[in-house]
């Protein structure tokens, strides 16, 4: 089936007219629907009355910033949101996707460019493996931890909001629900992202290692476990609901 078959609806969300109207072109001739919205208050109301598969989020817009909107909207949902800013420094990109941003593009930025991200996150998020069936939960809780993946919280045994971006969540999603089952980096990159596995690519010991810095994990007593040579192991009871 191709994108136009598809027809996957977007929201553009950015307080510049001309870049929402370019966009909004740009993107419906590559075969989407196109909303688009100026404020956080405009696409609340999009999002109340339509279905959205994907939110191009301005980082910078009037009195609700995009980082609170990206925190707002993880609250509630698990819609991909790919950030745009001006800004270049690095701390914005990683505040971005620690408030949840499934990507992040800075500005000025090719259209193309911007599709070509919008095709990658669609493609990752839907095209799941199909031995991900298993994690059809709402809910997990293991060692005083609450895993709510309908509304993606991760409350902490102190009953703290914990926030994950986009990959976190994803990959917390597969480890929970294979909890006790040594996974190599090539299963976790595989189901986590859909994607292949490179030998060079570390970026998976390094999502691995800040979701054990968010569950408080140190030492052996952690409860993401690394098993040499294999992997690793979510080593936790977990109930599933």
């Amino acid at each position: 089936m191709t994108e136009k078959q598809t027809l996957h609806r977007l929201l553009v969300v950015d307080d510049d007219s001309d870049i929402r109207n370019l966009l909004a072109e740009q993107l419906g001739r590559a075969g989407y629907a196109v909303s688009t919205a100026a404020d956080g208050n405009q696409m609340r109301q999009v999002l109340a009355r339509e279905h959205i598969d994907l939110i191009v989020l301005d980082l910078n817009l009037p009195r609700e910033d995009g980082l609170a909107l990206c925190r707002e909207l993880r609250v509630r949902s698990t819609t991909p949101v790919i950030m745009l800013t001006a800004r270049s420094e690095p701390i914005d990109r990683v505040l971005g996707l620690e408030m949840g941003a499934d990507d992040y593009l800075a500005k000025p930025f090719e259209p193309r460019e911007l599709l070509a991200r919008i095709r990658n996150v669609l493609r990752r998020t839907e095209a799941l493996p199909a031995n991900l069936e298993p994690l059809a939960m709402r809910r997990a809780v293991f060692s005083g931890w609450v895993f709510d993946l309908e509304h993606r919280h991760l409350i902490d045994p102190a009953k703290r909001v914990v926030m994950l971006s986009g990959a976190e969540f994803r990959l917390l999603r597969v480890l929970v629900g294979h909890a006790n089952k040594v996974l190599s980096r090539e299963q976790l990159v595989s189901l986590s992202s859909g994607r292949s596995y490179e030998s060079q690519d570390r970026a998976i010991d390094l999502q691995i290692s800040r979701l054990r810095q968010k569950l408080g994990d140190a030492g052996a007593d952690g409860l993401i476990k690394t098993v040499r040579n294999e992997g690793y192991v979510f080593a936790s009871a977990v109930t599933l609901e």
